[in-house]
């Protein structure tokens, strides 16, 4: 344990040990990557995307040894017992910080198939990572405003196909589909701002989970249904990298979908639209409860 040496050089240790490890795994990950490209076709993508989903546990097991090694973090987790390395999954989770990933990586890694999230555009610009990133086909969603949706209504279609695309390749190896449904990480101000009826959440939404299962509903075993909570707060990467996180709790519960779900359209439906929005609200208020009593001494 590296827990004696001081916060800001531990934090600067741990992020060079995240960097080596990132550097020695990336190197065959972008060989195979290149060689997937070369020839895109799903015979080869069969063959290819499963070295490069081991190469990624790969990387996060090693992440998780130097997390060990440079914090004394206690980890409480429920619910691991009768998960399948391989089937398909989709993964929902409330969204707090950088260091949910981390979290839900550790947790579930060669418990599920590789967690692979819907992201920003943006993020693809992350040295190394984002192309890492989409080397392993994790799916790039543009954000539009709302004035922008009014003047081009067309545009929210866009994240929609990426969707569509991203999941049938998902459909070709066991993966394990990760969606934060609040589309955001929570702060009190966005809380403020949305008037969300949840203490200790953000307002969910559906789009993307709806056309996920929609594409790939007969695949996935269940939805796993995430809560993840830190009753000292809430860390940022500098606090998990100081090794200055505090108590982790994640409960995860098997969910079944409604039959009726893996069939419709939610952006033209507004009925289908109404009752998914109302199935996840109920999950979301069942979340809210839990969290609350998870946060309590």
């Amino acid at each position: 344990m590296l827990s004696w040496i001081p916060a800001p050089l531990l934090g600067v240790i741990s992020a060079l040990l995240l960097g080596v490890n990132t550097i020695v795994w990336c190197t065959p990950l972008f060989a195979l990557s290149i060689l997937k490209f070369v020839l895109p076709w799903a015979v080869v993508r069969r063959l290819i995307d499963p070295w490069l989903n081991r190469i990624a546990k790969s990387w996060i097991a090693c992440n998780s040894a130097w997390m060990l090694l440079t914090h004394r973090a206690r980890w409480d987790v429920q619910g691991l017992e009768g998960l399948k390395s391989g089937g398909w999954y989709m993964v929902n989770c409330n969204h707090q910080s950088w260091v949910d990933i981390f979290v839900l990586q550790r947790v579930f890694n060669r418990h599920i198939p590789f967690l692979k999230f819907f992201l920003k555009q943006e993020l693809i610009w992350v040295p190394m990572i984002g192309l890492a990133w989409w080397a392993l086909d994790f799916p790039f969603m543009r954000r539009h405003g709302k004035a922008a949706l009014r003047k081009n209504p067309e545009l929210r279609h866009q994240d929609m196909e990426t969707t569509r695309r991203s999941c049938a390749r998902f459909a070709l190896v066991p993966t394990s589909v990760m969606n934060f449904a609040e589309g955001t990480r929570f702060t009190p101000a966005k809380h403020a701002q949305q008037s969300s009826p949840y203490r200790h959440l953000l307002k969910p939404k559906g789009g993307a989970l709806a056309l996920a299962l929609n594409v790939m509903g007969e695949r996935f075993r269940a939805l796993l249904d995430v809560t993840i909570v830190y009753p000292d707060g809430v860390p940022s990467y500098w606090d998990m990298a100081c090794g200055r996180m505090g108590r982790v709790i994640v409960r995860v519960q098997e969910r079944e979908v409604p039959a009726a779900f893996l069939q419709g359209d939610y952006s033209e439906d507004p009925e289908y639209r109404k009752e998914f929005q109302a199935w996840l609200g109920q999950i979301w208020a069942e979340k809210d409860q839990l969290i609350e009593s998870l946060r309590q001494p």
